[in-house]
């Protein structure tokens, strides 16, 4: 019993393929119309953002501060892995307490302007 060249195995993902619906030609949309700023346009308007400035420049004033005080105990300390770790969940630090001083300021603020209950 020879097996038909051309018939072909049902693979595991040809069942789901052939229960979706198909679409019709005319459906898909253009995305060559619609303009789209580029990613980095995006990117640098984040940064113009004065937020962002602020939490980078804290958690780069808290980064610089560790490293300052790993270096004032022992010089060779500041090359280490250990003192860059310490820098990075210092800056961390730093921007996690700006980002919740920001929230909390504005929160209060909205608290302040709703009408309260008597």
């Amino acid at each position: 019993m020879a097996k038909d060249k051309k018939a072909k195995k049902a693979h595991k993902g040809d069942e789901a393929a052939a229960l979706k619906p198909k679409k019709a030609k005319g459906d898909k949309k253009k995305h060559a119309d619609i303009a789209r700023p580029h990613p980095l346009e995006a990117l640098s308007r984040l940064a113009d953002h004065p937020l962002v400035s602020e939490l980078l420049a804290a958690g780069a004033l808290a980064a610089v501060a560790a490293v300052a005080e790993a270096g004032s105990k022992s010089p060779g300390a500041v090359k280490s892995a250990d003192s860059a770790k310490k820098a990075g969940k210092a800056a961390a630090a730093a921007i996690g307490a700006r980002l919740l001083k920001e929230f909390n300021s504005g929160t209060k603020a909205v608290s302040d302007k709703l009408p309260t209950k008597k």
